[in-house]
């Protein structure tokens, strides 16, 4: 059944992991209204609430980047997503804005882990020349999450409190564990599973050389050195400008239909998926985009480039269009339109540590970057009730100047996109 497809059903796993991901961190803007009524709670303690979670989100990236690169990706996942799960679980023990914070805390740490270790499966499992697909696949999970999560969280409330819906939805997670255990049993050179025809696949599409044909997939620096590199800040910086778009979406989407169309739990339902599918399209079509342009020749600096500047080209109309949106429909559609551009450009960007680094290192990159993108997140998340008092377009309008940003640091500070070489005098 799995035979030459073992990688697939990898990456499904891990884009199935970021459907959960996606309900889990989802359930508290979907349930909200409900948490606010009992507790008498206001927007300021959901802003309070949601960006603890995105700063110990951030903290996250790097910590469990580093756990990824130590306990290797089998491991990892479990550690990630086990966490996650209680945590979530533990939300319907919640009575208070601290309490609510601490649980939020761990689910962050916890969560973040899905996006290095899906990084570093990807660089694992993958050739070059698939890397972006594959991670267009992983990102649609979180796009698919976003489409699930309102509809699931709105037909469980119709049967159960918004206590019992932590604790469902937290065990789902757990269940997850038991075919990550059994089919990802170790990375591609000594699964026991794989088809000899495709561990060749895998591994001699890894072996990517930059123009005086020398082999760099080794090449394992150390943070200080890797941080000194300005190419490794041309994956961090535009990570840490392009994110914080994401989560101004994934944060106030419900928030925003709440106070500006006077929208319920179940009107939500009905509407708050909407934007995310938009999502999932542009996550598949980013990464088949890039597999095609590599595929009739185009280089990796080339089709990297393009793909993220195609994505933002796409974003800041739509970010524009938004003082326009007049109607809950029209809202959604725009919505979808900004989140089909973000997805087109995320999954080329996040590919970016694994097109400049060894897989020995994919971990730690990916994880400094979605610490300083969670950084910007936050801060993003937390401005936005003192900013949107008359309207939420200056929330779109630093969406626009960020889209931007974006494109200029990788334009500027990787001049060429490709496996990097240990500086004179430095070893790999």
């Amino acid at each position: 059944m799995m035979k030459g497809n073992l990688r697939w059903w990898v990456v499904g796993l891990v884009a199935l992991a970021t459907v959960i991901n996606y309900i889990d961190r989802g359930a508290l803007g979907i349930l909200w209204p409900e948490i606010k009524a009992e507790f008498g709670f206001s927007n300021q303690d959901y802003a309070n609430i949601f960006g603890v979670f995105v700063l110990a989100y951030a903290f996250g990236q790097t910590i469990f980047g580093k756990i990824f690169d130590w306990l290797g990706t089998r491991i990892g996942f479990v550690l990630s997503i086990g966490v996650w799960s209680i945590a979530t679980a533990l939300h319907a023990f919640g009575s208070s804005v601290m309490t609510f914070q601490l649980f939020r805390i761990i689910l962050g740490v916890a969560e973040a882990g899905n996006w290095p270790g899906a990084s570093k499966a990807n660089a694992e499992w993958f050739p070059v020349k698939e890397r972006a697909l594959a991670q267009g696949i992983f990102n649609s999970g979180a796009a698919i999450g976003g489409i699930l999560s309102p509809i699931i969280l709105a037909l469980l409330a119709a049967f159960m409190g918004w206590k019992a819906i932590f604790i469902a939805i937290g065990l789902i997670g757990l269940l997850w564990l038991i075919p990550w255990l059994i089919i990802y049993k170790s990375k591609p050179e000594d699964h026991p599973w794989l088809d000899p025809k495709e561990r060749e696949y895998i591994l001699s599409g890894q072996l990517v050389k930059t123009d005086d044909g020398e082999d760099e997939t080794d090449y394992n620096p150390s943070t200080g050195e890797m941080l000194s590199r300005k190419e490794t800040w041309g994956a961090i910086l535009p990570a840490m400008f392009i994110d914080p778009i994401w989560w101004l979406f994934v944060a106030w989407i419900p928030i925003y239909l709440i106070d500006s169309f006077g929208f319920n739990v179940k009107e939500l339902g009905l509407y708050a998926w909407v934007p995310y599918v938009g999502a999932m399209f542009g996550a598949w079509f980013g990464g088949l985009l890039a597999q095609n342009l590599l595929g009739k020749g185009w280089t990796v600096n080339k089709t990297r480039k393009f793909v993220i500047t195609l994505g933002a080209a796409i974003m800041v109309p739509a970010l524009l269009a938004m003082s326009v949106a007049s109607t809950p429909i029209l809202a959604v559609l725009i919505m979808a339109t900004i989140l089909f551009g973000f997805q087109t450009s995320i999954g080329n960007v996040q590919t970016l540590p694994s097109d400049l680094y060894s897989t020995k290192a994919v971990g730690s990159l990916a994880g400094y970057a979605g610490t300083a993108a969670k950084l910007a997140a936050a801060f993003l998340v937390w401005i936005v009730p003192q900013i949107t008092t008359e309207s939420y377009m200056p929330a779109f309008i630093i969406g626009v100047a960020l889209a931007v940003l974006a494109v200029l640091s990788v334009l500027i500070l990787i001049p060429k996109i490709e496996p990097l070489k240990p500086r004179a005098g430095k070893s790999a």
